[in-house]
């Protein structure tokens, strides 16, 4: 049997009590809520708007209601939701970066591939495979069909292998591009049929996960239960927020904060030792710093050893 008469024979016999189809049009309520709170695909203008407390509140930490819902909304899809809160301190932090990928993200002049090769990475946290960037890519073009709400180049491949008749070789393309690739070549078999014709991408994707369930998916609520938060972890979420600090106090820039984190990251423990402690320094001086690729010697001498 060929993979797309499977693949209707399959369809055929799903969700024959309609309860998927009653879940996902919850999720399209709660879809639409996000895009009303957040219409930037409608009005572009509303992107320069955009309240830093909608992404993530301080004193307390809390993250905002723009991710909020966005997690929420995405939740039940079977695609992990990001678990780190300094992925959306960071998007508060480079706000202005964030802006402009949103810009990217619903303008319909690029390519889907054009949309997630953009700089997603810029956003500390975000990834190699910007799951981030290709929900917010999902939440605010979907009703143009040509995207499916699957963030992972690796499940995309997967269902292409199991459920699509086109080709899984991507050898040499950008991760925009391969993202782009397999989602066409999906939405092909999808529209080869009448009956997932008429499905939209939302649907479609539940059946695609639940038909055909990727590996690392089965055990992912177990993982999530050995998950260990490290040492380094720890030291570089206190980076961050003191970062932060300096940064909303006018003492670094935005270009500032992203090249002393890119430091540490690549920093021995003691060097990492030495720039925490200039950066304190730094909070309680008056002056503005240097960037840290151009500090004077100085300020590199290695202090008394401390932890974050």
């Amino acid at each position: 049997m060929s993979k797309n008469n499977s693949l209707l024979e399959k369809a055929n016999a799903f969700d024959k009590n309609g309860s998927i189809k009653h879940e996902v049009e919850i999720e399209f309520g709660r879809l639409k809520e996000l895009r009303q709170k957040f219409p930037f695909s409608e009005n572009l203008r509303s992107i320069e708007w955009l309240d830093p407390d909608k992404l993530f509140k301080v004193n307390p930490d809390e993250v905002g209601e723009f991710f909020r819902l966005l997690e929420t909304t995405l939740k039940p899809l079977g695609n992990p939701t990001l678990n780190s809160s300094n992925i959306y301190r960071n998007a508060r932090l480079q706000i202005q970066d964030l802006k402009n990928l949103l810009r990217v993200a619903v303008d319909s002049r690029k390519s889907l591939a054009q949309k997630v090769d953009a700089p997603w990475e810029k956003i500390g946290g975000i990834g190699q495979d910007k799951q981030l960037g290709k929900k917010i890519i999902y939440c605010f073009t979907y009703e143009t069909g040509k995207v499916l709400p699957i963030f992972s180049n690796q499940h995309l491949r997967h269902f292409v292998n199991r459920a699509a008749a086109g080709s899984v070789q991507t050898k040499y393309l950008s991760i925009g591009q391969e993202y782009e690739h397999y989602t066409q070549e999906l939405l092909k078999s999808k529209n080869s049929f009448p009956l997932t014709q008429n499905w939209d991408t939302l649907y479609f994707s539940r059946f695609l996960y639940q038909t055909y369930p990727p590996p690392d998916t089965e055990n992912a609520a177990e993982d999530k239960k050995t998950t260990i938060v490290t040492d380094e972890q720890i030291n570089l979420q206190s980076l961050v927020k003191l970062l932060g600090e300096l940064q909303s106090k006018g003492k670094i820039t935005g270009q500032q904060f992203r090249e002393y984190r890119e430091q540490w990251i690549h920093q021995q423990p003691n060097d990492r030792d030495v720039t925490v402690w200039h950066l304190k320094q730094l909070l309680s001086a008056e002056t503005k710093p240097t960037s840290p690729k151009n500090q004077p010697d100085e300020m590199k001498r290695k202090p008394t050893r401390q932890r974050l």
